[in-house]
């Protein structure tokens, strides 16, 4: 147990000392670091992205070339180089307020989505799934072909069914589990490459 505080601890301590806003944002740093899901120059959707540490991460990696959206429905304060929209992504509206920002296709899609926990693990695992595909369904209609797409997953009973509806859109998926998530953690990601559009 105090191997995994300690490591818990670790990443917080980082994510205070380098300015960032959730230690969520050495997972994405990690999974970029060996997938390249975002890169320079990118125009990236980032949803169900409070408190925004992977918002803060995105605006790095695209530099000025890229633009970075993120979206969620509870308040995020502004992250310098990024928009943020409060917003449900169970809205069909919200594709065109993300169409009408980037004026055209993203390059990248990544979500972190979690809803709220009630700590009945077969009833957050099911919510959380169906908000992964309301995630696709934005997806779908706002990535670019050879795009690329990064999902939080929590393992359980409906994983398989998800990985399997979304391995059909994309060349490579793989799901894997950074360094920087805890251990007794049964969050997975779900790394898609190349999407067929």
């Amino acid at each position: 147990m105090k191997l995994i505080d300690a490591r818990k601890d670790h990443y917080r301590k980082l994510a205070h000392e380098q300015g960032y806003r959730s230690r969520s944002a050495f997972k994405l740093k990690e999974l970029n670091k060996s997938y390249r899901i975002i890169g320079s120059g990118f125009n990236v959707l980032d949803l169900g992205c409070a408190p925004g540490g992977w918002t803060q991460v995105a605006t790095k990696l695209v530099g000025n070339q890229g633009k970075v959206m993120g979206v969620d429905i509870s308040y995020v304060e502004e992250i310098r180089g990024a928009e943020i929209i409060r917003g449900d992504i169970e809205n069909d509206d919200m594709i065109d307020e993300i169409d009408s920002y980037f004026g055209g296709k993203v390059r990248s899609v990544i979500s972190d989505l979690s809803p709220q926990v009630s700590g009945n693990w077969s009833v957050d695992h099911a919510k959380q799934i169906s908000l992964n595909y309301s995630a696709a369904r934005i997806m779908e209609h706002v990535l670019a072909k050879k795009g690329n797409a990064l999902f939080k997953i929590f393992d359980g009973e409906y994983t398989q069914e998800f990985y399997q509806y979304i391995k059909k859109k994309f060349s490579k998926v793989k799901m894997t589990k950074p360094l920087a998530s805890r251990k007794p953690s049964s969050e997975l990601y779900c790394i898609c490459l190349g999407y067929h559009n």
